[in-house]
């Protein structure tokens, strides 16, 4: 009797762990899977674009996701290998990095 009391308390706590573990990820604000399916590796001109959304390659996804706000609200996925697109990250960290960097 006191093995099975101990097996069912044991699964209890396994389920538990497992379930909140579950909501502090979802509650850390991330997909647990890659955002970009496909990557668009066409030239986009900068001024058409309202902002540039960085996502590191980690557990969620082992992909680096490049992931474009269009000025109109349309999202597409960046090919992080491209150099245009290389060339608009650099210039939009160095212009964060600029902002960040001025006294307020």
């Amino acid at each position: 009797m006191n093995c099975k009391f101990a097996v069912v308390v044991l699964a209890l706590f396994l389920l538990s762990a497992a379930l909140s573990e579950g909501a502090v990820l979802s509650r850390m604000g991330g997909e647990l899977r890659c955002q970009c399916i496909s990557t668009h590796a066409k030239f986009i001109h900068p001024r058409n674009l309202q902002g540039v959304r960085l996502t590191q390659s980690g557990p969620h996804c082992p992909n680096v996701e490049i992931i474009a706000m269009h000025k109109d609200g349309r999202e597409v996925c960046l090919d992080p290998t491209a150099p245009w697109v290389k060339m608009i990250i650099k210039s939009w960290m160095d212009k964060a990095q600029a902002n960040s960097d001025s006294p307020v």
